[in-house]
Order: C-alpha cells, then structure tokens, then sequence
C-alpha cells in the first residue's frame, strides 16, 4: 500500500471544493503594525480575532476562507505581530499577538532570523513576527 503526501495547498483545496473568490481586490487589509482594515476602516480588535482564525496563506497570498467563499486579504508585510511569547520546557513556543491570538511554535527552528526582524510561521500557513520588545528579548535569551 502506498501513501500519497498532501500538500498544505491540496489540503486548502480539498477542503474548499467549491468555495468561489469573491472578487479579484482585497477588501480586508493587513497594516505592518497587525492592525486590520475593512474597505478601508480599522476593525474592531474581536472582528479581527475573529477573521485571523479562517486566515490562510496559499501560495503567497492571504486569503479569509470559510466552506462558502473566500476573500482576498491584502498583508502589507507579516500577517500577524506577536506581542509576547513563552519558552516551555518542551522546547515549544506559545506566542501571543497583537490582536490576542494564541499560537504554538513548535520548536526554537521555526524562528528564522536577520539582521532587522525575526518571522515566523505559524498554521495556515500565516507568516508573523515578534514585535520589537519580542525582537530584543529574543536575541538576549537566545541569540547573545
């Protein structure tokens, strides 16, 4: 018996037969700071934890799905700021954001750091990165 491997992409397929692009322009936008934007007007912090829970990356750009549709969402750099993070004895990481998302890292190598940020990738594809207090920390517990 073999086993086929599934891609993130075949998954969101898969899982979203059916589920037609509503309109080719982003109507939702992501600003550098985490804010989130509708048609131009910044949501309320709940709607945008509400959202951030069906974001999806797929292949390069963000999209809000649900079984019914998808929305372009417009990410001017990271998709989310994280705005603290716990180290576990595990090795894992739980991560808080700006919006009060919760997340999990797996392990220190989901960390991927230069010279001016530090990103990282969470589920769904979602790209973040530690805000500037979370920057400095970071490099003095693990990089210094």
């Amino acid at each position: 018996m073999t086993s086929k491997t599934t891609t993130a992409t075949e998954a969101l397929n898969m899982l979203n037969q059916g589920a037609p692009l509503c309109g080719a322009s982003a109507i939702f936008e992501i600003k550098d700071n985490g804010d989130w934007y509708y048609r131009g007007g910044k949501l309320p912090l709940k709607f945008s934890k509400l959202f951030a829970s069906i974001l999806h990356r797929v292949e390069g750009q963000y999209y809000l799905i649900t079984p019914v549709e998808k929305l372009k969402v417009e990410v001017i750099t990271e998709a989310l700021v994280m705005v603290d993070y716990d180290a576990k004895l595990s090795g894992s990481f739980a991560l808080i954001s700006s919006i009060g998302t919760e997340h999990e890292l797996a392990s220190f190598d989901g960390f991927i750091v230069t010279d001016d940020k530090i990103v990282l990738q969470l589920e769904r594809g979602v790209v973040a990165k530690l805000n500037r207090a979370c920057f400095y920390r970071f490099i003095n517990e693990f990089i210094a």
